[in-house]
């Protein structure tokens, strides 16, 4: 059997047989249906589009209360559209991972098209982003994907070229592309929609509007749009900016899945690596658990998302969802298992969960400093959501997730994994009393020293800030022991002191001694690193 349309009607039998959930709708119609009257845009091809936000849509074309599917859009990778959504007819396959061994095995087939946002791909957007019918764009392009400045607050060269370039040049930020297809529709008569960020990130709808806003009004400064279109965007009313929290994980495609799939008689199922390093199949591997809240602010309408078991409520509840989950009981611990995970050596963070050192310190960093600041969001008990990541979800053995992944863009997260705590528990001058977030962060800048804790050098995940924090770090710290100066001392106090990368001045809030000495623990040879955490938790 083949993952295309033809197989599936063909061979539906097969497809039943070997336990797969069918589409219950006429996928081709919905395609059509897409081509006709565009409802939904989404940027970011990846998996947890794939495999949580287009089986929502899948849920509801099944219920009748959607005609068409979504259009995916892709600004960073355009090879998986060529490589995994167009010779599968933008079929994807959901591997649901159980803890108990389980699969959940679902065929998607709400994608009614595929483009990546250049050349033809990019006129196709243009075209549905004209037509009335159109109600939303969603994302997840990951936090770095709405950067428009660095680190030292000046422009990033893509954004400013964007900005000289305007809306009739050659574009390549997300922020441009997605400009230009408002200034489409504010051409076309001005139709409201919403654009809703779905990204894993603090306040998302913010940091989406600023990278539209700053782009918008970097054209009209320039003369290269009218008033009017500034107006449509920034003036409120016409094009709103939604909040939201997702939490889903879907880590890279797990061969091993793969093989199985093909033991059902799949075929094709082999996962691919792209030029740009993306990790993709045609198939998604993901936990079961999931959640999704958003604020609940469309002016030209919505799919009815609550019937696919989305919270649909007022931004101040996603905010505290979001919180909940970003800053106390989730991502600060995923972030804490990437960092230890990579300078201790594991390749899974299920594994990490077996280590008594590092199960501890997850625990105590979620229930000792990350509770007693969280705000109950009214929808979600935080107590019955940590338990859950904690005993359910992380140590799950079947989901192939690995600190190396968890560890990509780790400067663009520490401000919200970490730094909102942080001002939690200085508002109450009570910083002092945090010991496990010090250690985290020191254990990061240790990781930036490219060696693990036996000594070995090791590749770092990707991370678009890398070369500027070189700039600040010296691997000879740990290779040569003794090198660490009172000037490389002073160095480093002054990076802890950047609230853009940190959330907030760390040596402000009175933990800069604390980090500096976990960190210069861990640079004492092999074995530091494990012995800086047990030291710790003692």
């Amino acid at each position: 059997m083949k993952l295309t349309v033809n197989s599936i009607k063909n061979e539906h039998a097969g497809w039943e047989k070997a336990g797969f959930i069918l589409p219950k709708y006429d996928t081709e119609e919905a395609v059509r249906e897409t081509q006709r009257s565009p409802e939904w845009i989404h940027f970011g091809a990846g998996n947890i589009f794939r495999g949580y936000i287009a089986c929502l849509a899948d849920e509801l074309i099944g219920k009748g209360m959607m005609k068409g599917g979504i259009i995916a859009a892709d600004t960073f990778d355009t090879e998986p559209i060529e490589r995994i959504y167009r010779p599968f007819d933008n079929l994807v396959l959901l591997v649901g991972l159980r803890a108990q061994g389980e699969r959940y095995l679902r065929v998607i087939g709400s994608i009614g098209r595929a483009e990546g946002a250049s050349g033809e791909g990019l006129g196709y957007l243009k075209e549905a982003a004209r037509k009335p019918s159109l109600k939303m764009i969603s994302f997840t392009i990951t936090e770095k994907g709405y950067a428009v400045t660095g680190i030292d607050g000046g422009v990033l060269p893509a954004a400013a070229a964007d900005i000289a370039a305007g809306p009739e040049g050659e574009l390549s930020t997300a922020a441009g592309k997605v400009s230009l297809l408002l200034y489409e529709r504010f051409k076309a008569g001005g139709m409201p929609i919403a654009l809703v960020s779905m990204d894993n990130c603090s306040r998302n709808g913010d940091k989406l509007r600023n990278a539209i806003e700053f782009t918008v009004k970097g054209w009209l400064d320039n003369g290269l749009v009218p008033e009017g279109f500034n107006e449509y965007v920034c003036g409120g009313g016409k094009v709103s900016f939604p909040w939201s929290m997702i939490d889903k994980i879907t880590p890279r495609p797990d061969p091993a899945v793969g093989k199985e799939l093909a033991e059902l008689g799949i075929e094709g199922m082999e996962p691919i690596v792209t030029a740009r390093k993306t990790f993709i199949a045609p198939y998604v591997n993901a936990e079961m658990p999931q959640y999704l809240v958003i604020e609940d602010d469309f002016p030209n309408g919505r799919p009815p998302l609550e019937e696919a078991g989305v919270y649909l409520t007022d931004r101040e509840t996603v905010d505290r969802a979001e919180k909940m989950k970003v800053m106390t009981c989730l991502n600060p611990l995923h972030t804490a298992l990437a960092v230890f995970g990579c300078l201790l050596g594991y390749k899974k963070i299920s594994d990490e969960m077996n280590d008594t050192d590092l199960r501890e310190l997850v625990y105590r960093l979620g229930y000792d400093e990350g509770l007693p600041v969280v705000v109950d969001p009214g929808i979600i008990r935080p107590e019955d959501f940590l338990r859950e990541v904690l005993t359910e979800r992380l140590p799950n053995p079947c989901l192939p997730d690995t600190p190396q992944r968890i560890a990509t863009d780790t400067s663009q997260k520490l401000a919200i994994r970490f730094g909102e705590t942080v001002k939690a528990y200085a508002a109450k001058g009570e910083a002092g009393k945090l010991r496990l977030i010090p250690l985290v962060i020191a254990a990061w800048l240790r990781y930036l020293l490219a060696y693990d804790d036996e000594g070995e050098s090791f590749e770092r995940s990707p991370d678009p800030m890398l070369s500027e924090l070189d700039k600040c770090v010296k691997p000879e710290w740990f290779t040569e022991p003794g090198s660490f100066t009172e000037d490389d001392r002073k160095a480093v106090t002054a990076l802890l002191s950047n609230a853009s990368l940190f959330g907030t001045d760390l040596c402000a809030a009175g933990l800069s001694d604390s980090i500096l000495t976990d960190f210069e623990a861990m640079l004492t040879g092999k074995g530091a690193v494990r012995q800086a955490l047990k030291n710790a938790l003692k």
